[in-house]
């Protein structure tokens, strides 16, 4: 348990920042009228369940601001 208490420092900042991006990424995909592939589900999917790399795969792909 200590293991842990050591490692909290550097995790929790990254923690941080996957879940500020997914905020953002989710927040950013509700108010658009059209995504790249027309699914916005399947870019939510995406967004929650690849950590830090899915809303950094969204903000790549998701097409022009509309």
């Amino acid at each position: 348990m200590s293991n842990f208490k050591e490692i909290i420092p550097f995790v929790a900042p990254i923690f941080v920042i996957q879940l500020g991006l997914q905020i953002y990424s989710i927040i950013n995909l509700v108010r658009r009228n059209k995504v790249r592939f027309n699914n916005k589900l399947l870019w939510g999917i995406v967004i929650i369940l690849l950590g830090i790399l899915g809303p950094v795969v969204y903000m790549v792909f998701r097409g022009d601001e509309a």
